[in-house]
């Protein structure tokens, strides 16, 4: 697989995470902060928050963002980072996320 396309088969696995409190995926959001593909491509680390630092179910998204992402073509080790700076504000969320919740 060539490295555009490894990138977006990514985002495309990030958009299949949901916190469950919220009808909108984990990238949408704009909680993925960084996703850094190794130059072999062989390991992925990925930076993502919260929308609220106690979030009951950030175990769960966290676990569930690396074995979706661990399943990938040739990439050997996932790194999922927990960060929580910057904070996270609703002005991180696409569009369509802002469309989905009333926000716009």
């Amino acid at each position: 697989m060539e490295r555009l396309q490894l990138e977006e088969t990514i985002i495309e696995r990030l958009r299949t995470v949901y916190d469950p409190e919220i009808p909108v995926n984990v990238y949408d959001l704009g909680l993925i902060y960084r996703i850094d593909l190794s130059d072999d491509m062989k390991q992925l680390d990925v930076d993502m928050t919260l929308t609220a630092p106690t979030c009951p179910a950030a175990d769960f998204m966290v676990e569930d963002v690396r074995q979706k992402l661990e399943t990938l073509d040739g990439v050997e080790t996932v790194n999922v980072n927990l960060v929580y700076e910057p904070e996270w504000s609703q002005d991180l969320m696409s569009e369509e996320a802002k469309l989905e919740l009333g926000l716009l």
